[in-house]
């Protein structure tokens, strides 16, 4: 065999679970077409979201849904001509965000999201990135005061049953945390567990830079094929045939090219985002503000004021869409000080999600030496380095440092 072991994918996910692999003697290989850190992982809101203790779910009130369906809203989206084949995803997420089933997914999610700060912190001080990390956490601001005094509550109510720090800001406090804001908000949750990082791409590409430092491969191929080899199993690329004992699949959402010739139908689907960075005006911004109501983030990062739109529901492979994030630029003009645009065009990237808020995590059922490791949703920047440790612990038959059965790829059997 060429190696003990090959991860397929370089973004937060795949890099986390081949450093954690090459940690326990396995000589493993990282491979991705692109170099790491490229795609999902490139573009987001850039924080490692330690108080996201409950998972986004499907919006069950009748007024959320009417103003989805109308279609004109920054937080969600969707491309008419996805519907049909997104329906049956659509009604399977919706039942699991009752709120029963909600509450579970967020009591089977937490000892992941528990975790995550303390094993990003290994990873962060190993790989010698603790520049692109500050520990100022989030405002999630409101315009109106009814918005802001609902939500100030919830927020109190969810920081006390788990533990989390917090700080409640009126209108006064929250212009003088922030002098760049304009005025327009009631005020703001300031989150102070997350961690904000200035460049996500650049924080993977540092993981992976430490993962070849201990002695890990690192592979710009496309994987074309899978297929079983005797005991082990023969990856395809253009380049040549690489043989591993085992693989892992981390290929986030485009993991289904791989595990559907392999007869799995797991109901992974994906929820598009974009981004754009702007020159910051004035004094710019000290913290990521969430916009809730106008359904955007914007955040202070490396190349200037990101703006980070909410979902579009659409086939991952479908045209980009700008429209919400020109809406959303439209919105957060007056308020936030963002000058020209910096990209020559937006970004746009694809969040792998699964309809139970949880991920694939563990053993391919039907096949031996076979891994899973996608579907984080919006958190797969945060998840990476403890489901990459979990995964290894699982491999190596290790004791978990938690039961991995709740996201066991067999749920989807």
């Amino acid at each position: 065999m060429d190696f003990d072991i090959i991860v397929l994918g370089a973004g937060m996910i795949g890099v986390s679970s081949a450093i954690a692999l090459q940690q326990r003697g396995l000589r493993v290989a990282l491979l991705d077409r692109r170099a790491p850190g490229e795609e999902t992982s490139h573009g987001n809101a850039g924080l490692l979201e330690r108080a996201a203790v409950v998972p986004y779910g499907f919006p069950r009130d009748l007024a959320s849904v009417l103003r989805i369906g109308r279609n004109r809203s920054t937080d969600v989206r969707y491309q008419p001509s996805s519907l049909l084949q997104s329906t049956p995803w659509l009604w399977r997420y919706f039942r699991a965000s009752a709120p029963h089933r909600l509450a579970a997914a967020a009591r089977d999610m937490l000892p992941l999201i528990s975790r995550s700060l303390d094993e990003h912190a290994t990873l962060i001080a190993a790989a010698n990135v603790r520049d692109l990390c500050s520990d100022d956490g989030l405002y999630e601001a409101y315009r109106t005061e009814a918005g802001f005094a609902a939500e100030a509550a919830n927020a109190r109510r969810i920081a006390a049953e788990h533990g989390l720090q917090l700080q409640i800001l009126d209108a006064t406090q929250l212009r003088a945390a922030e002098p760049g804001l304009g005025e327009g908000f009631a005020g703001a949750v300031h989150w102070r567990d997350p961690q904000r990082i200035s460049d996500p791409g650049a924080l993977t590409r540092g993981y992976a830079r430490y993962f070849e430092s201990l002695g890990g491969t690192l592979l710009q191929q496309e994987a074309t094929s899978l297929v079983p080899d005797g005991s082990g199993w023969r990856i395809g690329t253009k380049q040549g045939t690489l043989r591993a004992a085992q693989v892992v699949v981390a290929m986030g959402p485009w993991s289904d090219d791989i595990f559907q010739p392999l007869g799995y139908r797991i109901p992974l689907q994906t929820k598009r985002g974009y981004h754009m960075h702007y020159q910051p005006l004035g004094p710019g911004l000290n913290y990521t503000v969430a916009d809730v109501e106008g359904g955007f983030v914007v955040s202070p990062m490396q190349r200037g004021l990101r703006i980070a739109t909410g979902v579009e529901l659409a086939r991952r492979d479908a045209a980009p869409n700008y429209a919400q994030l020109e809406q959303a630029e439209a919105l957060a003009r007056g308020l936030f000080p963002l000058g020209e645009r910096l990209d020559a065009t937006p970004w746009m990237g694809s969040r792998p999600c699964l309809p139970d808020m949880r991920p694939a995590l563990g053993a391919a059922p039907r096949h031996r030496g076979l891994w899973f490791n996608f579907g984080h949703a919006h958190h797969g920047l945060t998840l990476g380095p403890v489901c990459g440790q979990l995964l290894a612990q699982v491999i190596c038959g290790e004791t978990p440092f938690t039961d991995p059965a709740p996201y066991a790829p067999a749920r989807f059997l």
